[in-house]
């Protein structure tokens, strides 16, 4: 793996650890997919850091366990500013 790769992947577990934020906002804050970015957290991480890897696989699993409640939550704000 090249060096700038780790280097991504370590930043990235960081920064989900210090914001909680989700997959698809870190994507568009650091200019890449967000397959990328849950490459890196899901795949890569783990190898380089095991302990920062349980910190973000655990961020990870609240996002999935609400992700239908975020859903609901964005199409009624969207159609709430639409009226």
């Amino acid at each position: 793996m090249r060096d700038y790769i780790k280097e991504r992947a370590l930043k990235i577990g960081e920064y989900i650890v210090e914001t909680n934020k989700t997959v698809r906002d870190i994507a568009k804050e650091f200019g890449i997919s967000k397959s990328t970015v849950h490459k890196d957290l899901t795949e890569r991480l783990p190898g380089l850091s095991p302990e920062l890897s349980a910190r973000v696989e655990h961020i990870l699993h609240y996002h999935k366990s609400i992700r239908h409640l975020r859903g609901g939550e964005a199409t009624k704000e969207k159609w709430k500013s639409a009226n």
